[in-house]
């Protein structure tokens, strides 16, 4: 199977958080509310658990389906809040997706008025032209590939859901204290076989539990990515393809500094990390409670890595050391 990453773009920013007094987001070009949004105001304000279902509406064996289900297991293997499908933002999504798919299919966070498709120039406008709270938007993400193999609608699903959670930036996805999503999935045709652009709208934060600052991957993990295709914004010091990054997350408000990282598998071969924080990241798309690792290579497939990570969260010094397992896939 030959697969081609078209593109792989992201944008991550809280406009505001019900739970959190603060702002912020992690990863991407900068999807601020502004105040042109359209979101509804006074008691006729929707809420931002409109949309909630409690058990996934996406169809049964759909591309969607496997998105949601795929991000779900990663982030719940790992200590993150479970997902809750929000039909709004899946409108949102689902416009997005529908919107590079009429504009030929080039992945792209934002919209141009006048286009075909158009519904808002960030994805905070398109899930406030939903109906959703502008204020509870998180961000989202955008990604797409073809590949010149028929597969099942789950398996481009998990494909594209394995990407985000490999990339220095879209790791975002996985690890952000975030409630809510909505997926949107478009499909076009390219020398016989599919060309998939597909979205994710995000909404909503809760604070993280147990031992802070969490990662991902975390012991155990399973099928990670042994090495990455591409990315926008390209990750520092990379050449070519590198490894699957490492997520570490706090709260809004904390303040996480990566100092050093190493990955060694079982023969004793040692792979240096480049890290990334708020303070290291020239792009301003990781936030101060967040930080990354990632091996400047590709790593080996199915094999066995021990990672440490050191560094400190609001002042106090921490190390990470966990196991997870590479697979035979490309993110």
């Amino acid at each position: 199977m030959k697969r081609k990453k078209i593109s792989s773009v992201t944008a991550f920013a809280f406009a505001a958080s019900l739970a959190l007094a603060a702002c912020g987001g992690g990863g991407g070009g900068g999807d601020a509310a502004s105040s042109s949004n359209n979101s509804s105001t006074g008691s006729t304000a929707p809420s931002a658990s409109t949309g909630n279902v409690s058990t996934p509406q996406y169809a049964a064996n759909s591309a969607q389906l496997a998105v949601f289900n795929t991000i779900n297991t990663q982030r719940q293997q790992c200590g993150f809040p479970a997902l809750t499908e929000n039909t709004v933002l899946d409108q949102a999504a689902q416009a997005h997706a529908s919107y590079m798919g009429q504009n030929g299919g080039t992945v792209t966070d934002t919209e141009v008025a006048g286009n075909p498709g158009f519904t808002g120039v960030t994805y905070t406008d398109r899930a406030a032209a939903a109906g959703f709270p502008a204020a509870s938007v998180a961000g989202g993400v955008s990604a797409g590939f073809y590949t010149n193999a028929t597969l099942t609608e789950t398996a481009y699903g998990e494909q594209i859901a394995a990407g985000w959670a490999a990339g220095v930036y879209h790791i975002a996805l996985t690890v952000l204290p975030i409630t809510q999503v909505g997926v949107g999935w478009n499909e076009l045709s390219y020398n016989g076989y599919p060309e998939i652009q597909s979205t994710v709208t995000m909404g909503s934060m809760q604070k993280l539990a147990g031992t802070l600052p969490l990662t991902y991957p975390c012991e155990g993990t399973t099928d990670v990515p042994y090495q990455v295709a591409g990315e926008s914004p390209v990750p520092p010091n990379t050449s070519g393809a590198w490894g699957a990054a490492i997520g570490i997350e706090a709260n809004p408000g904390d303040t996480i500094r990566i100092t050093s990282g190493t990955l060694s598998d079982t023969s004793g071969n040692v792979v240096a990390l480049q890290v990334l924080d708020s303070s290291t990241d020239t792009t301003g798309l990781i936030k101060a409670y967040e930080g990354r690792a990632y091996p400047a290579v590709a790593l080996s497939k199915s094999t066995t890595y021990t990672a440490t990570i050191n560094g400190t969260w609001n002042g106090t010094a921490f190390t990470r050391t966990f196991r997870y397992t590479t697979g035979t896939r490309v993110g």
